[in-house]
């Protein structure tokens, strides 16, 4: 254990306090006191939450420099961003950072040779899963919007890409719609609806969905459209399908590399890590409001089945 009596460990998110988020943070503290750590005692944890105003992770961050936290916990690539302005000394854990590299957090996935370290999305392998699971659950489908955030540019392009390729390869016609204000997601479904033959949806991963999901689901039912979103909280807002990673393991696995940097290990010798725990995730439920009757074989492949 380490020699200090008290330890702080600041959290960074872009999104606003949810109920969600606090079961992942709670996940990886309890990752902490299974490595020996007292939530506190010798611990102590200060949260920083943008509310979905990206403009103000700059000033949270800095508050958390300023307060002298020994840690920065990050979630998600604007957080991650933010926080490495912030301070080139103070180590950052990151979580779910779409395209480290593209954006600049690191240097190297394998020697990142700076203040930052983690885990990772820029295994972008799931993003044409998740179509051809939507095309296997929706055979008809022909055309599918892609709801993009134009603030996540970087990543927003290797998810695409790779959808790209499973689209022309199935023969399903993407239809990229960006979403620059989730608070406007209706009038986004109404363009949506207003394209020729748009009969799916697929969201890709971002911080804004995840917190603005349960709109998502009801806007894609409203207007009678599938849809295949990047993880099972969506699911269980009312998407149809999902397919990604743990992000609950994901949390855990950052414990991990919180313990070695306070055991004193350097953030730029511990290698960039990507999630190796992928879910696929289907609501029976909507299903039947859709009217479809999903695969067998699709079925056994789920790993949770919401009826």
């Amino acid at each position: 254990m380490p020699s200090r009596k008290e330890l702080q460990i600041g959290y960074l998110s872009p999104s606003a306090s949810n109920a969600l988020e606090s079961g992942w943070l709670l996940e990886f503290q309890t990752a902490l006191t299974k490595r020996g750590y007292s939530a506190g005692t010798d611990l102590t944890f200060v949260e920083r939450y943008a509310n979905d105003r990206l403009e103000h992770l700059p000033a949270l961050a800095t508050e958390l420099v300023n307060l002298g936290v020994d840690v920065i916990l990050s979630f998600a690539t604007p957080a991650s961003l933010a926080a490495k302005a912030a301070s080139s000394t103070i180590p950052i854990v990151m979580i779910a950072v779409g395209d480290p590299l593209g954006v600049g957090v690191v240097n190297s996935l394998n020697r990142p040779d700076a203040n930052v370290t983690g885990l990772s999305l820029n295994n972008v392998d799931p993003a044409g899963k998740r179509l051809e699971f939507l095309k296997e659950a929706v055979p008809r489908l022909s055309h599918a919007a892609v709801l993009a955030n134009p603030k996540n540019p970087s990543f927003t392009v290797l998810q695409l890409t790779q959808t790209r390729t499973a689209a022309h390869r199935m023969g399903v016609t993407l239809v990229p719609v960006e979403v620059a204000a989730p608070e406007r997601l209706a009038d986004t479904f109404a363009t949506i609806t207003a394209k020729p033959g748009v009969n799916g949806v697929i969201v890709l991963p971002d911080a804004t969905f995840i917190t603005h999901r349960v709109t998502i689901a009801h806007l894609a039912l409203h207007h009678r459209l599938p849809s295949v979103a990047p993880g099972s909280p969506f699911v269980g807002a009312g998407c149809l399908l999902a397919y990604g990673p743990d992000v609950a393991d994901i949390y855990r696995q950052a414990a991990r590399f919180v313990d070695k940097i306070l055991k004193g290990a350097k953030p730029g010798d511990l290698p960039i890590e990507q999630p190796n725990k992928f879910e696929l995730v289907i609501n029976l439920k909507t299903a039947k409001a859709l009217g479809l009757t999903m695969p067998p074989a699709l079925l056994l492949r789920a790993d949770q089945v919401i009826e």
